[in-house]
């Protein structure tokens, strides 16, 4: 009898002294602060900046201490934010998996921004390299003064023949009488028949007869050249 008390009695102490959800493991603590002044943050407790976590649960606290900004994280599996126009402390419990995570002020998303990584997540790959535009070559069309219309090169060549792209025509309209149209597979730009000056065409030549004469006398104040 006196043993079986003895064992009672112990079972009895450790349930006491022993709360139940002892054996958990509690959240780490990761604190974000946004505000008063254009500045956003997320620390740990001992104030170092948050760079890289282990995966894991974790308690967010976000002191929001401004009217004019919002404490926004997002990244795999999590995406939550405070209100924009209040203030105060929340905490959230979130669980972090190995990837890459963003906090910013959405009103000031561009210049109010952090970003930290969860375990060893790949690097990102770089942006691609844009391919370089091909500078437009630079074309004469010139119309007048006398019934004639010509297109040369920026040299003053006559043309023979254009490789397919982008140009740029400076167009010399000298005759009221005439105009310059340029036609051709995706090209149809014309001058005043009645107006003079200079105009600049930005235009995309593709493969195919290019053709260029006067609205007025098409049959005789015309030219072409073969775009390949």
């Amino acid at each position: 009898m006196r043993l079986r008390g003895l064992v009672a009695l112990a079972a009895a102490a450790a349930f006491i002294l022993v709360p139940a959800g002892a054996s958990s493991i509690a959240a780490t603590e990761l604190l974000g602060t946004v505000g008063p002044s254009f500045s956003i943050r997320l620390t740990h407790p001992d104030g170092s900046l948050v760079s890289r976590v282990d995966p894991g649960t974790y308690d967010v606290v976000v002191r929001d201490l401004s009217l004019e900004h919002n404490f926004h994280l997002s990244g795999p599996g999590v995406d939550r934010f405070t209100q924009v126009e209040e203030t105060g402390t929340v905490t959230w419990t979130v669980t972090l998996v190995e990837g890459r995570y963003t906090f910013v002020c959405d009103p000031h998303a561009t210049t109010m921004r952090g970003a930290f990584v969860a375990g060893n997540p790949p690097e990102p790959a770089p942006d691609p390299t844009p391919t370089p535009v091909p500078a437009a070559k630079k074309l004469l069309l010139t119309v007048g003064p006398t019934a004639t219309i010509t297109l040369r090169n920026a040299a003053g060549k006559v043309l023979r023949g254009l490789k397919a792209g982008n140009y740029t025509i400076v167009v010399r309209d000298r005759s009221k009488l005439h105009n310059a149209h340029l036609l051709g597979k995706g090209v149809n730009r014309k001058s005043g028949l009645a107006a003079t000056g200079t105009l600049t065409w930005k235009v995309k030549l593709s493969a195919g007869l290019l053709r260029f004469f006067s609205d007025r006398s098409p049959k005789t104040v015309k030219g072409s050249i073969k775009v390949t």
